[in-house]
C-alpha cells in the first residue's frame, strides 16, 4: 500500500473506533446496490492493488458461503498457510470482517487501516464515479484487500457480498472460485430466476480459474458450465468430481467420509450439524485442493482443519436447560435445511421459534419452512436494522402460516427470548427448546444477549439467561456497541447491516 504519512498526518489521534464505524456507517448501505466496479477500481488502483498480492479464493453462492469460507481458511491454516478471510455480514461488530489466521483485526488496526485509506476515498469520492461516492461496503472491502496485503497473508479467503459480477469483491482475480448452492434471493436486485441470480453469480469465475461448482439447480448448472466453458475455467461438480461418500452423527457434529483428490478421506469430525454443512465440509476440501494445484491434503491436515472450524450463528448451540439455537437462515431454502438438521441432531420437544426478519425478505416462505419444526413462535424485530419488519406485521402474516393460537407477539428481543423459554419450559415433556432464526442480524443481537463477549465458546450450562442481564438494555443492540453506546441513525443501521 502506498505511504500515507503525508495523506494521513492531519488524522485526529483522539478519534474513537465508535467515530470509525460511525464515519463509514454513514455512507451508502452495502444492501443498497450500486452496480459498478468503477469506484472499487479506482480505490484498489490508488493502494497499489493490494488484491493483486496474493492469490485468492473467491466464494459466492445463496446460502453456505459463510460456512465454507470458514471451512476453506481452517483447512488452508492446518496446511501451514497464513490467511486472510474476508466475510459479510457480521454478527455483532464490524471487525469481524476481517479476520487474519483465524481472528478479526482488532479495533485498532482496523482503525488504523481506515486511518490509512480515508485520504485515498476521498480522492474517489471527489471524482462522483457513476454518480455515487465510495459506498460502505466497497470501503470495507478495499480496507479487507489493504489489511491482508500488510500483514501479509499467503492466501485470502473471500467471500461475495451480494451477487458476482458487481460485488466489489470481484476486482480481484482469483484462481479458485466457489459457487455454493444457488436459490432465490435478493430477486429484486439479482434477478427472479435461479438462471439469472446464476448468470450474476458466475461473474466471479475469472479465465484459466478452477470452478468449484456445489450440487445445483438444472438452470443454475447450465449457466455455471457456460461460463466455465466461455472463460476456459476448469469446472469440479460435487457428486461427480468431488463430494460426501458417507456421514453419521457424531457427539457435536458429525463424521464424515469425503472424496478427495487422491480419494476418500476417512473419519473426517465436522463440529457443525446437516447434511447441508457436510456438503460444505465438501466443498471447501475441493477448493483446498484446487488452490494447491489439485494436490491431496494429508488426511491428517485435513482432519486438524475441520476439527477446528468455528462458524458461529449457525446451529450454534448457546444455552442448555432449555437447549437455545442460533441460526441465521433468513431465506426459505436455509430454513429448510435448518430445519433438517435440527431434526437430524436434537430431539428438542417442544421447540419455541424466536423470529424476526429483514422486510425486504421471502418472509411467508421462511415462515412455512419453519413451521412444521416449531410447537410455537414469538416474533419480534431486528432492532438494529431500519429494514427490521415490525414485529406487528410479522405477528400478521404468522398467525395466517402457524395459526393465531401459537403466535405470539413481543417486538422487544429480550422479551421474546423470556417468552420463549418460559413457553418452552411450560410446554416441556422430553427437551425443550428454542430457536432464534430468521436473520443474520437478529441472531448478532441475540448473540449479544446470551454469549459471554469475550468468549466465542459453542454454550455451556453457565450462558446466562436473558433475564439474568444486570441491566436489559446494556450492548443488546450491537450498533449501539460499535458506536460506543450512542444511539444509531437510521441511515447508520441501514449501512451496518
Amino acid at each position: 500500500m502506498p505511504d500515507t504519512a503525508t495523506a494521513t498526518a492531519g488524522t485526529d489521534d483522539a478519534r474513537t473506533h465508535a467515530d470509525v464505524v460511525r464515519d463509514l456507517t454513514s455512507r451508502w448501505p452495502e444492501h443498497r446496490v450500486a452496480p459498478s466496479l468503477g469506484r472499487i477500481a479506482a480505490l484498489t488502483e490508488l493502494l497499489g492493488d493490494p488484491q493483486h498480492s496474493y492469490p485468492v479464493i473467491h466464494v459466492t453462492g445463496t446460502n453456505g458461503k459463510g460456512s465454507t469460507a470458514a471451512m476453506i481458511e481452517s483447512l488452508l491454516r492446518a496446511a501451514g498457510l497464513r490467511t486472510g478471510r474476508f466475510t459479510s455480514p457480521h454478527l455483532t461488530s464490524l471487525t469481524e470482517r476481517i479476520a487474519i489466521d483465524g481472528e478479526p483485526i482488532a479495533d485498532d488496526r482496523f482503525d488504523e487501516v481506515w486511518g490509512e485509506l480515508e485520504p485515498y476515498v476521498a480522492i474517489v469520492d471527489e471524482r462522483r464515479i457513476d454518480g455515487v461516492s465510495c459506498t460502505f461496503f466497497e470501503i470495507v472491502t478495499a480496507m479487507a484487500f489493504a489489511a491482508f496485503a500488510d500483514a501479509p497473508v499467503d492466501v485470502a479467503v473471500v467471500e461475495v457480498g451480494l451477487g458476482g459480477t458487481w460485488d466489489a469483491t470481484n476486482v480481484a482475480d482469483a484462481g479458485v472460485a466457489v459457487i455454493t448452492p444457488i436459490d432465490l434471493d435478493h430477486t429484486h436486485l439479482l434477478g427472479s430466476t435461479v438462471a439469472e441470480i446464476a448468470r450474476e453469480k458466475a461473474g466471479i469465475i475469472k479465465p484459466g480459474a478452477h470452478a468449484i461448482l456445489a450440487g445445483q439447480p438444472l438452470e443454475a448448472a447450465q449457466v455455471l458450465l457456460e461460463r466455465c466453458a466461455e472463460v476456459g475455467a476448469l469446472p469440479q461438480r460435487e457428486g461427480i468430481d468431488f463430494g460426501v461418500l458417507g456421514r453419521q452423527l457424531a457427539v457435536d457434529g458429525q463424521l464424515v467420509r469425503l472424496n478427495g483428490a487422491e480419494g476418500p478421506v476417512e473419519d473426517v469430525f465436522v463440529p457443525l450439524h446437516g447434511a447441508h454443512q457436510a456438503s460444505n465440509a465438501g466443498i471447501a476440501l475441493a477448493a483446498v485442493e484446487a488452490f494447491l494445484g489439485l494436490k491431496a491434503l494429508n488426511p491428517d491436515v485435513v482432519r486438524e482443519g475441520f476439527a477446528q472450524v468455528t462458524v458461529p450463528g449457525r446451529l450454534e448451540v448457546v444455552r442448555r436447560s432449555p437447549t437455545v439455537l442460533l441460526d441465521a437462515a433468513h431465506n426459505p431454502h436455509g430454513a429448510s435445511a435448518a430445519v433438517a438438521a435440527i431434526g437430524e441432531a436434537f430431539d428438542l420437544n417442544p421447540l419455541v421459534g424466536v423470529v424476526g426478519v429483514m422486510g425486504d425478505k421471502d418472509v411467508r416462505g421462511v415462515l412455512e419452512a419453519l413451521e412444521p419444526a416449531l410447537t410455537s413462535v414469538v416474533v419480534t424485530q431486528v432492532a438494529s436494522s431500519s429494514r427490521g419488519l415490525p414485529a406487528e406485521e410479522l405477528g400478521e402474516l404468522a398467525a395466517e402460516v402457524f395459526g393465531a393460537e401459537r403466535v405470539t407477539v413481543a417486538p422487544r428481543l429480550d422479551d421474546a427470548l423470556d417468552v420463549a423459554v418460559g413457553l418452552a419450559e411450560d410446554q416441556g415433556v422430553g427437551s425443550p427448546g428454542v430457536l432464534v432464526s430468521g436473520s443474520v442480524v437478529l441472531v448478532g443481537e441475540a448473540r449479544s444477549l446470551l454469549v459471554a463477549q469475550k468468549s466465542d465458546a459453542k454454550g455451556s450450562a453457565g450462558t446466562p439467561d436473558p433475564g439474568e442481564e444486570d441491566d436489559p438494555d446494556d450492548d443488546w443492540d450491537p450498533l449501539e456497541a460499535d458506536l460506543g453506546g450512542d444511539e444509531p441513525t437510521d441511515e447508520e443501521r441501514e449501512a451496518w447491516t
